[in-house]
């Protein structure tokens, strides 16, 4: 019998959300034929765990495992190279120096990126809703280190084009956020609601989380979501946002709030065409179903 695989699953929490069902959903596809050690930033938010088949071998790691809460650094990426060199193949969701830094310290055949991906038959072109109608919008929860390139690029505009609507959507955002008069703001868009979302904007903001780009790459989900969707995007610069759309044609950078006025004043033709660009590399590239093949191809390098 062949030996089985060993997988490493981290998560932020594992209660039963949506990564965590897809990684049930896979442990138990893959029955006895393989090992999965979960590790969790919260260790004892493990309600996922009940979902499991029992026929499936699965331990949760303990205080031998790095943690994997605090402030993304390459420290605590060496930290957890040095314990993934028991599993049979990193995947990563994250590009970039963070990367190769685990390839430096691990055999590099057995790391590779997985990146994120969109379901187009879920996210696709659809009616615009009155609900969520703008002329820029952003989708987000609020995080800290965002704060500073949100207040350049959506918040400044929108002082500035006080005529035009804009939309905020997302959860946790404070008491004291520096609204403006033309912002409108929703809580919580449902997921089943993104393409509406984006659909009714004419143009959307992507930024990415400094920590993030400070030591690599990562695209959001929502990224791909947007691109999907045929929404012209509107996003700040980071080291390889060219390796997933084609800047200029595929989608718009934005390095201050000069640039978002002038992008927003193009023509509706020309953002029209940047958003169904956006739409056809994300189904030349960026579907589940590539990143099944990557996930496959992986599988089988590291075999």
């Amino acid at each position: 019998m062949a030996p089985r695989v060993r997988f490493l699953h981290c998560h932020s929490t594992f209660d039963l959300g949506g990564k965590e069902a897809r990684a049930v959903r896979l442990m138990n596809a893959q029955g006895d034929a393989a090992e999965h050690v979960v590790l969790s930033a919260v260790p004892g938010a493990i309600a996922a765990r009940a979902a499991i088949d029992p026929a499936v071998r699965v331990s949760f790691a303990g205080e031998e495992a790095p943690p994997l809460r605090g402030r993304p650094s390459l420290a605590r990426y060496r930290d957890l190279a040095r314990y993934m060199t028991a599993f049979d193949l990193v995947l990563s969701y994250v590009g970039g120096r963070a990367l190769e830094e685990v390839k430096a310290f691990l055999d590099a055949r057995h790391v590779a990126p997985l990146y994120g991906s969109v379901d187009p038959e879920l996210h696709q072109p659809v009616q615009k809703s009155s609900r969520y109608c703008s002329d820029f919008s952003y989708l987000g929860t609020y995080a800290a280190d965002r704060q500073q390139v949100l207040e350049e690029l959506f918040l400044k505009p929108a002082h500035q084009l006080s005529g035009q609507k804009f939309l905020l959507g997302g959860a946790q955002y404070p008491e004291d956020f520096p609204w403006r008069e033309n912002i409108w703001f929703v809580r919580h868009v449902p997921p089943r609601d993104h393409p509406a979302f984006y659909c009714s904007s004419r143009a959307t903001l992507n930024v990415t989380r400094a920590a993030m780009a400070s030591i690599g790459y990562c695209p959001s989900g929502r990224l791909f979501e947007a691109a999907a969707c045929e929404t012209p995007i509107i996003s700040d610069s980071w080291e390889g946002i060219e390796e997933f759309f084609e800047p200029g044609r595929e989608l718009l950078i934005a390095e201050s709030q000069d640039d978002v006025v002038e992008l927003l004043s193009r023509s509706a033709d020309e953002l029209r065409r940047i958003g169904k660009a956006a739409r056809e590399r994300v189904l030349a590239s960026h579907t589940a179903e590539h990143r099944s093949r990557e996930l496959v191809s992986a599988l089988e390098a590291a075999a």
